[in-house]
């Protein structure tokens, strides 16, 4: 560590328990506070830094944001930084969303309440779907011709994963790791394929998921699960989330999950942080500190482990191909999640023009963050159920 930092431990910490705290906007604006605050203005952090860091964040499994920060907190204070770092960012929005889940589970039958989450969960829908439309854009190709013929492997992936996820309702994970393998072997085959060794990477899941136990361990197992297969943005985790808490589970409602993805939209912080607002639902307050340091650790994990030889990691081209493929998938299943929630969320005129036009503002007025149209759905949603 140099000893001539701009910047002390204290600092650092501060500074990401105040982009905890009043950071809206999702993981996009959330990075990009970062780079202004971090490097453009304080420069504590390199440019070089600061894209090693984004890299490794989009590179490896966990919420975008989140992850950006504890290796940034790692550049110059290493263990104890990342460690810090990751917990200022996270605490102000877990409490947050605690509170708000206390309020909902002992107001949530209320006329009113009910009615403002009417109009939310029909902009929830229309947020998620303009997400995994730029998700697409991003992580598989163009909706075009060209696209199409150069990368056909991933969009098969892409297509495959949407409709199996959309004919299940459940997460495939073992089919996101298979996308992953095959995409390397066929792209960028390593050298111990050579050798034909079975990877013992996707035999783990299938005795992990076997386990049965308590509700509060259940918790824990499926969150670190979920955790550790989110690529990129915090809405990725969607389709994790839906299937095993609403389908498999039975933890929630439908409407209650819908309203859970809300209210992680109108707290600052990462959009992932709705697991802590999912897990007070399930199991009180212990839930919801199971199932937030469950989904955060293994991004945590990742960056710690990885941040030493991240740069030997970021040039292995098989490394990079199995991302892309394990990606592909699983922003086909977030496409096909969304296809089954809008299809049991949007239920009449109203709900459909909610979506469309949370859609259309996201689309042509860039300014509007999603906060200020939840707040307006839900007033439109009290309007139309209550007047």
């Amino acid at each position: 560590m140099t000893t001539d930092l701009k910047y002390s431990l204290k600092e650092l910490t501060l500074y990401f328990l105040k982009l905890g705290t009043i950071g809206f906007g999702g993981p996009v604006a959330l990075v990009g506070y970062m780079h202004r605050d971090l490097v453009e203005e304080r420069k504590w952090i390199s440019e070089e830094e600061y894209k090693q860091g984004l890299a490794l964040a989009q590179l490896a499994p966990g919420p975008l944001a989140a992850q950006l920060g504890i290796y940034l907190g790692f550049v110059h204070y290493r263990f104890l930084g990342a460690t810090l770092a990751g917990f200022a960012f996270i605490l102000p929005s877990f409490i947050m969303v605690v509170l708000l889940a206390i309020v909902y589970t002992l107001y949530g039958s209320l006329p009113w309440i009910q009615a403002v989450f009417y109009g939310v969960g029909a902009a929830v829908v229309g947020i998620i779907a303009l997400s995994s439309y730029k998700l697409t854009l991003k992580s598989v190709g163009q909706f075009n011709w060209t696209s199409f013929k150069s990368k056909w492997l991933l969009w098969l992936f892409f297509i495959f994963a949407a409709v199996i996820t959309y004919l299940t309702e459940e997460e495939q994970v073992l089919l996101f790791i298979a996308a992953g393998i095959v995409y390397m072997i066929i792209k960028s085959p390593p050298k111990w394929w050579n050798s034909r060794v079975v990877n013992p990477v996707v035999l783990f899941p299938i005795t992990f998921w076997s386990y049965e136990s308590t509700t509060l361990l259940k918790i824990a197992v499926f969150f670190a699960k979920a955790g550790a297969f989110v690529f990129g943005s915090g809405l990725a985790i969607v389709p994790f989330l839906h299937s095993g808490v609403v389908v498999e589970n039975q933890w929630l409602t439908e409407q209650q999950f819908l309203d859970s993805v809300a209210v992680a939209m109108i707290t600052p912080g990462p959009v992932v942080i709705t697991v802590g607002f999912i897990g007070y639902l399930v199991n009180g307050f212990l839930g919801a500190l199971v199932a937030a340091l469950a989904t955060f650790l293994p991004c945590y994990l990742f960056t710690i482990v990885l941040a030493p030889y991240f740069s030997k990691i970021a040039k292995n081209n098989s490394v990079n191909a199995f991302v892309e493929g394990i990606t592909a998938a699983v922003v086909g299943a977030l496409v096909g999640s969304v296809i089954v929630i809008a299809t049991r969320n949007i239920i009449d005129i109203p709900t459909l023009f909610i979506a469309a036009a949370t859609i259309l503002v996201l689309l042509y007025y860039k300014k509007v963050q999603e906060p200020y149209l939840i707040v307006i759905s839900a007033i439109l949603g009290m309007f139309i159920k209550m007047i």
